[in-house]
């Protein structure tokens, strides 16, 4: 017996880790040495491949390939069809595997529904990159990401709401929903415990 949850149509190699409460569900593929953490959800046809690492409460929707050197932090939403890459220069006839580029996605981070992401960037903690968008930049936290290429055009709270706030400079706003203050300063923005004056 297993303390997760694995569909009979599913393939689970020999060897991989997957944390307690997780859901692996039809069609999905995971390699022998992937690292899957608690309380995981992998859809219908997902991959993930060995030097893969994936943290605690993740949501990894339909049709999404985690491909080696991807690294998700707890939390992580990954929208449907959304795409990783892990060759910066790909060619059917020459092996790159020996430059495969990491791409790390921080704790509570949002990537929408076909999106992509670029090889070898970093997505800040609890960014929200929207459907359609290409990310081939590093994305600092709370940022809210559209567009090809993608664009910063604000900052989302915790929550998952736009917070009303340009997007350098200073400033301080709350999230609508939990009243939560943030504080903008220099461009760069951070969670203020305390409530909104």
């Amino acid at each position: 017996m297993t303390d997760y949850h694995v569909h009979q149509s599913a393939i689970v190699d020999a060897g991989a880790t997957i944390g307690e409460g997780s859901r692996i569900w039809h069609f999905v593929h995971v390699c022998e040495d992937a690292k899957i953490g608690k309380g995981v959800s992998l859809g219908q046809n997902v991959f993930v491949g060995n030097r893969v690492v994936i943290g605690d409460k993740c949501k990894i929707q339909n049709n999404v390939s985690i491909y080696d050197n991807v690294y998700l932090e707890d939390e992580v939403f990954c929208g449907p069809s959304m795409v990783f890459t892990n060759v910066y220069n790909p060619r059917s006839g020459i092996d790159r595997k020996e430059e495969y580029r990491d791409t790390f996605v921080r704790k509570g981070a949002t990537l929408g529904a076909n999106c992509t992401v670029v090889c070898g960037v970093t997505i800040g903690a609890y960014a929200f990159v929207g459907a359609g968008a290409v990310v081939n930049n590093d994305v600092k936290p709370y940022a809210l990401m559209v567009g090809v290429p993608a664009k910063q055009i604000g900052w989302m709270s915790e929550f998952g709401e736009q917070l009303d706030l340009n997007i350098e400079g200073d400033g301080a706003a709350s999230c609508e929903h939990t009243g939560v203050v943030y504080k903008l300063t220099d461009g760069e923005l951070t969670k203020v415990d305390s409530e909104p004056n």
